[in-house]
């Protein structure tokens, strides 16, 4: 076996032996091509099962945690699907290591798309998981999705808030005017250069970097989490990437999720949790908001002891019916 079959074959987690995974590709509407991994039960009637789609973390691919959300719920009888994002991974796109709120959160539909042709799926259970950047992905795709019957979030991130705002909504109007005049810049020499320059490598330690920081770095850089392929893995997003989150408020219609149930969950400890605790108090009944306890926003990535898989399982059985 070469090197490149081995990072192909490079899963973060072991595979149960009471599932099968088949690699897939399906488009999006903007015709990009999407990669993704389905996760079946082996041992299930003819009857169709409720589906899922699941990305994320932001940066991530399908072979980190997706995947391993993939894996056990298949094992508890959905058909899963985890994929790679547009720009990402094995999805097609280019440039490489872009991201929009707006394609993001169609690539969850084309991922219900997907699913609801497939011979083994009720198309009337689908529902979606998102992981960190891509919970809340998740929520904007199923306001504006009425095929999504039900949608939970694991350490969610809003992309748009963090980038516009920073945390903790920190930046200044003056910081952000800053901000937007140096994408600004760096529009023309990407324009001059035919090809778009890229921020440092992510998830690489100097020293000094806060506790979060480094919690990411215990994930995306060594054995437990690391994959070639991820962006957060040593990789990195292009400049000009914030552009499109600065005035796109992903969660302005999240009341229209109603009356379709939300589950969103969170570290007690995680630098993120302000991220669940505001879009559960912005969102209309039904919902709950799940707090880990002890569990900081990376435990919520693979730590399958931590993370309320058994939940997860009970809320997407009562409401995909």
């Amino acid at each position: 076996m070469n090197s490149t079959e081995q990072t192909e074959e490079h899963y973060t987690f072991e595979l149960s032996d009471k599932i099968t995974r088949q690699k897939v590709t399906f488009k999006n509407r903007y015709g990009i091509t999407l990669t993704g991994d389905l996760y079946s039960p082996k041992s299930h009637s003819n009857e169709a099962l409720p589906a899922l789609a699941i990305s994320g973390p932001f940066g991530a691919v399908k072979e980190q945690s997706s995947g391993l959300y993939a894996n056990q719920m298949a094992e508890r009888g959905f058909v899963v699907l985890a994929f790679d994002p547009s720009y990402t991974g094995e999805s097609g796109g280019e440039p490489r290591n872009v991201a929009s709120p707006d394609i993001s959160s169609e690539d969850f539909s084309s991922a219900v798309d997907f699913l609801g042709i497939q011979k083994n799926v009720d198309r009337n259970k689908i529902g979606i998981i998102g992981i960190c950047g891509w919970a809340g992905f998740a929520l904007n795709a199923t306001a504006i999705d009425k095929r999504v019957k039900a949608v939970a979030t694991t350490s969610m991130y809003d992309m748009t808030r963090v980038m516009s705002k920073g945390y903790n909504d920190a930046t200044t109007l003056e910081q952000r005017a800053k901000i937007l005049e140096e994408l600004g810049e760096q529009r023309w020499k990407d324009a001059e250069n035919g090809t778009p320059a890229y921020q440092p490598a992510y998830n690489k330690l100097s020293g000094g970097e806060a506790q979060f920081q480094i919690e990411y770095h215990d994930y995306y850089m060594t054995p437990r989490g690391y994959h070639e392929r991820s962006i957060n893995s040593g990789n990195a997003w292009t400049i000009t990437t914030p552009i499109s989150f600065m005035n796109m408020p992903i969660l302005t219609y999240i009341k229209e999720i109603s009356p379709r149930p939300m589950l969103l969950i969170a570290g007690e400890n995680a630098h993120s949790r302000y991220f669940s605790e505001d879009a559960y108090k912005m969102a209309s009944e039904p919902k709950e908001l799940i707090i880990v306890p002890n569990a900081v926003h990376v435990d919520l990535y693979d730590k399958v002891d931590v993370i309320p898989f058994d939940k997860l399982d009970t809320f997407f059985k009562e409401h995909l019916k």
